[in-house]
C-alpha cells in the first residue's frame, strides 16, 4: 500500500490484492459483530409507533464488542448506586442503536470503496472520515483480541501466536496515520 495522498477534495492510495483482502475481511468481521448486536435489540411496540428505537440496556458480554460499544455513563467500579446503574442502562438503550448505525455505516463505506482485487482507492473527504472511523474500530477490536498495551514491545517473539496479528495492527496504524496526514495536507 502506498501512503495516502490528497488531491483537492479527494484522497487516494493503491492497495494490492492481499491488502484489500485483509482490510475487507477485518472490516466485514466487525460489521458482522455489530449487526448481530443490533439484532439483540428488544422489540418494542412503542418504538414501532414512534420511530424511536431502543437498544439493549446491558453492556455486551464480548470484550471486543464492549470495547467498540463502551458504557455511556461511567460507573463507580467498587459500588455503583442503583441510580447510576439505571442511568447507564437507559443511556445505553437510547444511544446504542445510533452508534451501531454509525459504525455499520462506516464499515459499509470501506467495503464499497475498497476494491476486492486491489487497485486505486479514491475517497471523498466524507468517505475518508468514514475510513478513519472504521480503521479505528478494527484497531480497537484487534488490539483487544491480542491484548495490546502500552508496555507491549513493538515486536513479539516469533513463537507468540499474537505476533502476526501485531504486525497487522501496526500496519493498520500506519494506514490510519497516513490517511490523517493526507487529510491535514493542503
Amino acid at each position: 500500500m502506498r501512503p495516502w495522498k490528497r488531491r483537492g477534495d479527494a484522497v487516494t492510495t493503491e492497495v494490492d490484492q492481499q491488502e484489500a483482502a485483509v482490510l475487507r475481511g477485518l472490516v466485514s468481521q466487525i460489521e458482522d459483530m455489530l449487526r448481530a448486536r443490533a439484532e439483540e435489540a428488544p422489540q418494542d411496540e412503542l418504538a414501532e409507533l414512534t420511530g424511536i428505537r431502543t437498544g439493549p440496556s446491558t453492556s455486551p458480554d464480548d470484550p471486543i464488542l464492549s470495547r467498540l460499544l463502551p458504557d455511556f455513563h461511567r460507573l463507580d467500579d467498587d459500588n455503583p448506586s442503583k441510580e447510576d446503574l439505571d442511568s447507564a442502562a437507559a443511556l445505553r438503550s437510547l444511544h446504542e442503536p445510533a452508534l451501531l448505525d454509525r459504525k455499520t455505516g462506516v464499515a459499509a463505506t470501506v467495503l464499497s470503496t475498497c476494491p476486492p482485487g486491489g487497485g486505486e482507492v479514491r475517497l471523498t473527504l466524507e468517505e475518508a472520515d468514514a475510513w478513519l472511523s472504521a480503521l479505528n474500530d478494527v484497531r480497537l477490536a484487534l488490539g483487544t483480541a491480542i491484548e495490546v498495551s502500552e508496555d507491549m514491545p513493538e515486536e513479539l517473539p516469533e513463537d507468540d501466536p499474537r505476533s502476526p496479528h501485531l504486525s497487522v495492527y501496526h500496519w493498520l496504524t500506519w494506514v490510519q496515520e497516513t490517511l490523517v496526514q493526507a487529510l491535514g495536507a493542503d
